[in-house]
């Protein structure tokens, strides 16, 4: 009986170290490099470490390489711009792909964005590239543009 006390307690203590919130899914994919510099200059990795759940719209590094570099590093140098325009990328609340319904959706940020499901899923226009890669606390969807808040 102790031994199996032991291994439950070591299978459960290996299950926890496993998980992963979605910071630490982001970096682990390697290549969402500048997204994570982003939340780490606005001060919002604790925040998408806490709790949740949250559902991200994660930019890959190929997606703020469309963004003209002058424009990206005013955007990194600008910490409240660049919490709107991050916190626009989130809801709250875990939406898998298969839960996502056409219409309008409201950010973390208090803008809206636009979701449409007709040849795939897509959010305010940039496509869904890769959707419900899980993390313990939401789950990501990997679109191909940078959202900007209107």
């Amino acid at each position: 009986m102790k031994n199996l006390l032991v291994a439950a307690a070591l299978v459960t203590a290996g299950l926890s170290a496993q998980a992963k919130d979605i910071v630490d899914t982001a970096v682990a994919a390697g290549n969402f490099k500048t997204l994570a510099a982003a939340l780490q200059a606005a001060g919002l990795v604790d925040t998408l470490k806490g709790p949740g759940p949250f559902t991200v719209f994660a930019p890959t590094d190929a997606a703020f390489a469309k963004v003209p570099k002058a424009d990206l590093d005013a955007l990194l140098k600008d910490k409240a711009k660049l919490t709107a325009v991050l916190t626009y990328h989130v809801l709250s609340g875990k939406v898998m792909a298969k839960d996502v319904k056409a219409g309008s959706v409201k950010t973390v940020q208090g803008g809206s964005l636009t979701l449409a499901t007709t040849g795939g899923v897509t959010v305010n226009g940039a496509k869904v590239t890769a959707a419900d890669i899980a993390a313990d606390n939401g789950v990501i969807h990997v679109v191909d543009t940078v959202l900007l808040p209107k």
